[in-house]
C-alpha cells in the first residue's frame, strides 16, 4: 500500500452563502485557512452582502455594489468553491453527498447556514402581480423598479424591515402606509408608549400607519389595486410589500432526518443530531432559542469555527444575550432583552421628552439590567449595554440609569473599555480590532469601516468610531490614499497626469521609478492603462504591467483555456461570418459557442496556444472583451426595420463602435443606441447610452449600470445629428478617462463628478477644454492597431506558447 505524504484535506461544505454562512468561512480562515477543502452553495448569483444595508439600496442611499462583504472574487482568493445561484436538493447522509442539480458534493463536515425566508401571511391575493417580500438584493431591486409606476403602496409588517421597506417606497414618490397587527409598531423591541412615540415620529416623515389591524385580503385581478382590512375597510395599493416577520428554513435539514423543532435542534457545539452536521445562524434552535439579529450568529460562528479547525475543542455556545443598536427610518434606537415580558416584582425606570420623540425605559430585575429600550437619543445606551451584558449592578439611584448626578458616578471613557467590547453590533466589531486598525495608520471612520467593517452596517456606532480614533490617534486624520491613481504612486490622478507629461514617462517602470513609493501589480496595471491612453503610439510597452488577459488579448476562464469575442459591430452581422465562426469552433473543438447580452458570439475553452490560429481563422477584429475598454455598442432594429423606430440607431451604434474601439479607460464601458423612446437596447442602463427621441433628436445619457449594481443613467443632453453625438459622447469618455479613478465605473464617476458640472465642461465647455478633448478622440482613435495582428509576430517569446515564455525585462 501506498501512504500519501500529504492526507488529502477533509472537505468542509457549507449551505447558504448569507451573513451567516460567510462569516463562518471568515473566521475558519482566520484560525486555520488552510485546514479544509471548501465548498459553499449559496441560492442567489453573488457573494455575500450585508442584509442590514438592503434598505439602503431599496431608498438609493447605497449602491448595491457598495453592501457586498465578500464579492465572487473573495472565494476564488481564498480558494473556496462557491456554487453561487445553486439550491441544495437533497443530502445523502449515509454517503455523505451533497447534491445540487447534477452536481453531486462529497464532505467530511456539513453546516447548514440556510438562514431564513419571509413570512407571507395566508391571505388571498399574495400572488398578484405588483405583491413583493422584502428579504434579498433581487427583491430590492423589484420593488424599486416596479414602484416607478406607482403612486400608492402598503406594507404590510411594522417591524423593522417593513418601516425600512415603507421609508425605501417614499424615496420612489409614492404615498405609504403601514399596516400592523400589534397593537404598536416594532412590538418586538419597543413597549405600547415607546411605539406611540415611534408612530408620531414616522407620521411627520409622511408615513401613515395602522396599528392593531389585520389584513384580510389583497385585492385585485391580475395585478394588485388595493387591500382590504379584517373591519371591512379597504387602502387603494398599486404595490404591496410583505415584511411580517420571518420563518426558519428547515426543510432541506429535516427532509435528511436531522432533528427539528420550529428550527434546526443545535447543541452547545452547534451540532445537530448528527455528529457530522453543523448549524449556524437564523435556521438553527439552541435550548429552544433562534436569533433573527447578527450579534448571536456571530458568537455562534466564532465557535464553531474554533470546534472545527480544532482550535478550541472545547468551545461553547451558551446562549445570546439579545442587544442591539440600530437605526428605524434615521431615528435611533437601541434594545436589549424583552422589554414586554415584565415579572410583578420588576422595578420600571422610565424617562420621555416628547418634543424631541426620545423615550428612555428599563427594566431592573433582582438589581440587575434585565430589558430596555431607548428611542431617538442614544446617550444611556452603551453604559446600559454594559450592564445587562455583564449582569452587573444597577446604581442604588435608579436615575442614574439614564443620568449622572454630580460626582456619583464617573462616566467611563472609550478608552477606559475593555478590548472585547462590541462597538459594532451590525457585523461583530470589538474595540481592540477597531484600535489595532488605528495604530495601524487607519484614521479616519471610512478607513477604518474598509479594515474592519466598523460603521459600515446601520451605522449607529461611527460616533464611537470617531471617538475612539481621537482617543488613540490624538484625532480624527484625513486619509489622502483615498484619492490616489493607484496605491503605488501618491498622487490624485489629474496630479499624476501632469508629472508625467510633463517628465515624459511613457513606461510603467519609469513613473515608479520616479514618482512611485512601492510595487503592485494592481497599481502596474492600472499605470499601463493611463499610460497608454496618455501617450498612444509613444507609449512603452511593458507586458509584465498588464494582467494576463491584456497580455494575450483574451479573457482568462477558471479552467485556464480562454475567451474569444470577435468584434460585431452594433451586433449586426452576416452569414459569412456566422459560418466562418462555425468553422472555426468545429476546427478546434471549441466546448462552448455563446452568445453575449452585449449580441456578440463568445468562444469559450479555446487553449491559449490556439488563440493566434483561431484569430486568424475569424479575420475578424477583437471584441476587447477582456479588457478596461470599449466593449460593446448594443443597438435595436432601429428605423431600418422598426416600425417604431424614429432614427438609425443602427448606423450610430456601428459608427460609435468603429471610432471608439480600442479605446482604454480605468474600467470597461459599454454604449447602447436605442431607435426609439422603447428603449428596447436598453440605453438607460449603459455606461453611454443613446435614445432617439420622437422629434428626431438624439438623448444622450450617462453613468448607467445593470449587473450586480444597478443604475439609471443621468441625462447629459440632446443633439440634433449624428455628428453630434459622436462628437459629445466622445468628449464624455476622454473627459472620464483622464480623471476617473482606477476600475471606477461610470455609474460611480458621474454621480461623483455630478451631471451639471459633467454638461457644464463638456456640453458647454466652461473650462475651454472641449477643442483639447476632440483633439484626444482623433489621437486615440489615429493610435488604434487591433491587437489580435500579434498571431502573425509575438511581442515576446512565450506570449501564446508557455514552453518558450522567458521573464520580461521592464524597461527603465
Amino acid at each position: 500500500m501506498i501512504r500519501a505524504l500529504h492526507p488529502q484535506k477533509p472537505k468542509l461544505v457549507v449551505i447558504g452563502n448569507g451573513m451567516a454562512g460567510a462569516r463562518f468561512l471568515e473566521d475558519v480562515l482566520a484560525l486555520y485557512p488552510e485546514r479544509f477543502d471548501i465548498t459553499v452553495f449559496g441560492d442567489e448569483p453573488y457573494g455575500n452582502y450585508n442584509r442590514i444595508l438592503l434598505s439602503n439600496v431599496l431608498n438609493g442611499t447605497q449602491d448595491a455594489k457598495e453592501i457586498f462583504l465578500n464579492p465572487l472574487a473573495w472565494y476564488e482568493e481564498n480558494g473556496i468553491t462557491l456554487h453561487a445561484g445553486a439550491r441544495v436538493t437533497r443530502i445523502d447522509r449515509d454517503a455523505k453527498l451533497v447534491h445540487a442539480g447534477d452536481a453531486a458534493v462529497p464532505y467530511d463536515y456539513l453546516v447548514f447556514a440556510t438562514g431564513s425566508k419571509p413570512f407571507i401571511p395566508p391571505i388571498p391575493g399574495t400572488p398578484l402581480h405588483g405583491v413583493f417580500a422584502f428579504r434579498t438584493l433581487d427583491d430590492c431591486r423589484n420593488i424599486a423598479e416596479y414602484a416607478k409606476g406607482c403612486k400608492t403602496a402598503v406594507v404590510i409588517g411594522g417591524g423593522l424591515l417593513g418601516l425600512e421597506a415603507a421609508k425605501g417606497l417614499m424615496t420612489h414618490n409614492v404615498e405609504v402606509t403601514v399596516v400592523e397587527v400589534n397593537p404598536w409598531l416594532m412590538s418586538v423591541q419597543l413597549d405600547e408608549a415607546g411605539g406611540k412615540v415611534l408612530g408620531e415620529t414616522i407620521a411627520k416623515l409622511g408615513i401613515k400607519a395602522r396599528t392593531g389591524t389585520v389584513t384580510k385580503e389583497l385585492l385585485g385581478h391580475l395585478k394588485v389595486n388595493g387591500v382590504r382590512f379584517g373591519d371591512g375597510s379597504e387602502l387603494p395599493a398599486d404595490i404591496v410589500v410583505i415584511s411580517a416577520g420571518i420563518r426558519p428554513n428547515a426543510e432541506l435539514a429535516r427532509e435528511c432526518g436531522i432533528v427539528c423543532d420550529k428550527a434546526i435542534v443545535v447543541d452547545d457545539q452547534l451540532r445537530t443530531s448528527d455528529p457530522a452536521v453543523f448549524g449556524v445562524g437564523e435556521c438553527v434552535q439552541h435550548n429552544g432559542m433562534s436569533y433573527g439579529l447578527v450579534a448571536p450568529l456571530w458568537e455562534q460562528t466564532k465557535v464553531l469555527a474554533k470546534v472545527l479547525t480544532g482550535a478550541d475543542t472545547t468551545a461553547t455556545y451558551t446562549g445570546s444575550k439579545i442587544a442591539t443598536k440600530l437605526k428605524v427610518m434615521g431615528v435611533e434606537l437601541a434594545s436589549m432583552g424583552r422589554i414586554n415580558d415584565l415579572c410583578p416584582t420588576d422595578e420600571v425606570v422610565q424617562f420621555s421628552e416628547p418634543a424631541r420623540q426620545v423615550y428612555w425605559k428599563a427594566i431592573v430585575r433582582d438589581g440587575k439590567v434585565s430589558a430596555a429600550c431607548l428611542l431617538g437619543d442614544l446617550s444611556p445606551a452603551d453604559d446600559l449595554m454594559r450592564m445587562f451584558q455583564a449582569g452587573a449592578p444597577v446604581p442604588e439611584r435608579r436615575l442614574e440609569l439614564f443620568f449622572t448626578a454630580g460626582s456619583a458616578k464617573k462616566e467611563a471613557s472609550l478608552a477606559d473599555l475593555p478590548d472585547a467590547h462590541q462597538i459594532c453590533d451590525c457585523n461583530g466589531v470589538c474595540k481592540g480590532t477597531i484600535v489595532q486598525a488605528i495604530k495601524n495608520g487607519k484614521c479616519t471612520v471610512p478607513a477604518v469601516g474598509k479594515a474592519t467593517r466598523a460603521g459600515t452596517g446601520c451605522g449607529s456606532c461611527k460616533k464611537l468610531v470617531k471617538g475612539l480614533i481621537e482617543a488613540v490617534a490624538g484625532g480624527v486624520k484625513a486619509d489622502p490614499s483615498e484619492s490616489w491613481y493607484v496605491a503605488a504612486v501618491p498622487m490624485d490622478k489629474p496630479t499624476l497626469v501632469a508629472a508625467v507629461k510633463a517628465r515624459g514617462l511613457k513606461s510603467v517602470s519609469a513613473v515608479l521609478r520616479e514618482l512611485g513609493t512601492a510595487d503592485d501589480e494592481k497599481s502596474r496595471n492600472g499605470l499601463a492603462s493611463m499610460l497608454k491612453g496618455i501617450w498612444g503610439t509613444e507609449y512603452i510597452d511593458e507586458r509584465d504591467s498588464r494582467f494576463v488577459n491584456d497580455r494575450v488579448h483574451a479573457n482568462i476562464q477558471k479552467d485556464g483555456t480562454f475567451s474569444v469575442v470577435p468584434r460585431v459591430y452594433g451586433g449586426i452581422t452576416t452569414a459569412d461570418d456566422l459560418i466562418k465562426i462555425g468553422e472555426v469552433a468545429k476546427k478546434y473543438a471549441v466546448p462552448m459557442v455563446k452568445f453575449t447580452g452585449g449580441q456578440r458570439v463568445d468562444l469559450l475553452g479555446i487553449k491559449k496556444e490556439d488563440l493566434p490560429g483561431v484569430w486568424a481563422d475569424l479575420g475578424m477584429p477583437s471584441g476587447y472583451a477582456y479588457a478596461k475598454a470599449l466593449r460593446t455598442v448594443k443597438t435595436c432594429v432601429g428605423s431600418e426595420f422598426c416600425r417604431y423606430g424614429t432614427n438609425d440607431s443602427t448606423g450610430l451604434g456601428i459608427d460609435l463602435e468603429k471610432r471608439f474601439q480600442g479605446f482604454e479607460f480605468p474600467a470597461k464601458v459599454k454604449l447602447a443606441v436605442s431607435g426609439c423612446p422603447r428603449n428596447c437596447a436598453e440605453s438607460t442602463v449603459k455606461d453611454v447610452g443613446v435614445i432617439a427621441t420622437e422629434g428626431g433628436e438624439w438623448e444622450v445619457s450617462i453613468g448607467g449600470a445593470a449587473g450586480a449594481h444597478v443604475r439609471k443613467t443621468d441625462v447629459l443632453c440632446r443633439v440634433q445629428t449624428k455628428g453630434d453625438a459622436l462628437k459629445v459622447i466622445g468628449r464624455f469618455l476622454i473627459y472620464y478617462r483622464d480623471n476617473a479613478k482606477w476600475l471606477e465605473r461610470t455609474y460611480d464617476f458621474v454621480p461623483r463628478v455630478g451631471v451639471e458640472k459633467l454638461r457644464e465642461i463638456i456640453v458647454n465647455d466652461s473650462l475651454g477644454v472641449c477643442a483639447a478633448l476632440d483633439a484626444e478622440v482623433e489621437k486615440t482613435m489615429a493610435a488604434y492597431v487591433d491587437p489580435w495582428l500579434e498571431r502573425d509576430k509575438p511581442v515576446y517569446a512565450g506570449q501564446f506558447d508557455e514552453a518558450k515564455r522567458v521573464p520580461l525585462p521592464l524597461i527603465s
